[in-house]
């Protein structure tokens, strides 16, 4: 059985580690280019020296006459173009007649005895012939060599011939080209290193603080301070929206802590109620109507309470996803108006309610008892927000249905939690009691229906929530 290697690295090194190997790869692709395009430029150079040597070479022996003649200086000049070339070894130089006939020859690399006349020996009549000036040939021990030739002319009629011949090893050498190459790309590779090395360094830092700040939070340690910073508008948002998200949790984890202590509060307050109002009448504290009274004030906490726990159970259910949905084809135009007569029905008051409907009959496919859940907790928060005179509205169109009050308004710094499981607003504690489950459960309902429930606006005038459908239908 083999295990699955699941140590990490870090961001620095590996980013590092797979740059150098990178850099390293291309710029041994790049010596390979250079090395073979110094050697190539460098075979070319030489050559057309060499052709120039040759040139020359024919120029300064022919003789007025038409005849071959060394002077004096020949030899010095020889050695003069010899060390221009800077070779490791001075080429070796024929010069011969039109036959072939060796008159002249500078050994070079062979023992070195410049010699002229006759008894020379005879160039290769191959070289003669063929009509290249620049020509690669094998000697006997097969060393390769380079010829160049070049004709002795008088009157525009050959009269002989000078040929050079250099090794290739000495045409080719180019081990200075090669160290200079070798410490630039040395230099390029070490820089390139070293800038993603301090690089990988500043972007890896950052993100290793909020790395770390991370698994703070993950053990439930939300007081995080970020001191890092950064230029890169990616990592700056990073960081800022770590810190933002740290604040939130801390403020939703102290809210969290608030909200729990008032649900157990309201739980509790209907349990010791009950409990009272049974004791008084079980000890006989209370007769007759009284005791009546207290049974009935008893049934209704009961009822409150099974209300309460109702509501826990289904947004458990909800947000655990074991609940049905079953849409559909459903006339909107008829069902949101069913709906709320049917609520206004069960309210009591002198507040005001309509219904807005296109005059086109809009059809939908949705759940109707969904939706009828979602409706009735808006138009109970729309009707504990407004005074006894107020005023609701219920709005539909193709895409979305908004309800409208004129009450007195959720405050802006409450209006961010509305969603938040358990979360009441100050008024709506000491007005209505309950578990703060309404909004959030309505909005997980809105997302089973392929819809977004959200807050439209709301101030001192009144608030509107808006179910607006996802898609075209």
């Amino acid at each position: 059985m083999f295990l699955k290697n699941n140590k990490r690295t870090t961001l620095l090194r590996y980013w590092t580690t797979r740059y150098l190997f990178t850099l390293v790869i291309g710029l041994i692709i790049l010596a390979a280019g250079s090395m073979w395009w110094i050697r190539h430029t460098t075979l070319e150079n030489r050559l057309n020296l060499l052709q120039y040597v040759a040139v020359e070479t024919a120029d300064r022996v022919v003789q007025q006459d038409g005849g071959i003649e060394f002077d004096p200086l020949f030899n010095r000049m020889l050695e003069e173009r010899a060390k221009l070339l800077e070779f490791k070894f001075d080429p070796q130089i024929f010069i011969s007649d039109l036959n072939g006939q060796i008159l002249y020859k500078k050994a070079g690399r062979m023992q070195r005895n410049n010699q002229a006349g006759p008894g020379l020996g005879t160039l290769p009549a191959e070289l003669l012939v063929n009509k290249k000036n620049v020509q690669k040939l094998d000697t006997e021990d097969g060393q390769a060599v380079y010829a160049v030739k070049s004709e002795i002319s008088f009157d525009n009629n050959q009269v002989g011939w000078v040929v050079v011949v250099q090794s290739a090893d000495d045409l080719t050498n180019v081990n200075q080209e090669y160290t200079l190459l070798f410490i630039m790309l040395t230099g390029l590779g070490l820089l390139g290193w070293s800038v993603i090395y301090f690089l990988s360094r500043k972007i890896s830092r950052p993100i290793q603080e909020v790395a770390l700040a991370a698994s703070k939070v993950s053990e439930g340690d939300y007081k995080i301070d970020l001191k890092a910073s950064a230029n890169e508008e990616e990592i700056h948002e990073l960081i800022t929206s770590f810190k933002e998200m740290t604040e939130r949790l801390m403020h939703l984890e102290k809210l969290r802590a608030e909200l729990l202590a008032g649900v157990t509060h309201d739980l509790k307050t209907p349990v010791t109620s009950i409990s009272g109002l049974i004791q008084a009448v079980r000890d006989n504290v209370v007769s007759g109507e009284e005791k009546e009274e207290f049974l009935d004030i008893s049934l209704k906490e009961v009822t409150r309470l099974q209300k309460m726990i109702e509501d826990l159970l289904d947004f458990n259910s909800l947000s655990a996803g074991s609940f049905s949905i079953r849409p559909e084809n459903c006339d909107m135009n008829k069902l949101v108006k069913d709906i709320v007569r049917q609520w206004a029905l069960a309210k009591k008051g002198n507040f005001k309610n309509s219904v807005e409907v296109p005059a086109e009959t809009i059809y939908r496919t949705t759940d109707p008892y969904r939706l009828q859940q979602i409706l009735i907790n808006l138009l109970n928060n729309a009707y504990h927000a407004i005074e006894e005179d107020g005023s609701i509205t219920v709005i539909l169109s193709e895409r979305f249905i908004e309800v409208h009050d004129n009450g007195s308004g959720i405050p802006e710094v409450e209006q961010p939690f509305i969603f938040e499981r358990f979360y009441r607003g100050e008024h709506k504690k000491l007005k209505v009691r309950g578990l703060g489950l309404g909004l959030p459960f309505s909005k997980l309902l809105a997302d089973a229906l392929n819809a977004n429930l959200f807050l439209k606006e709301s101030s001192a005038k009144g608030s509107a929530f808006t179910i607006k459908w996802e898609d075209e239908g």
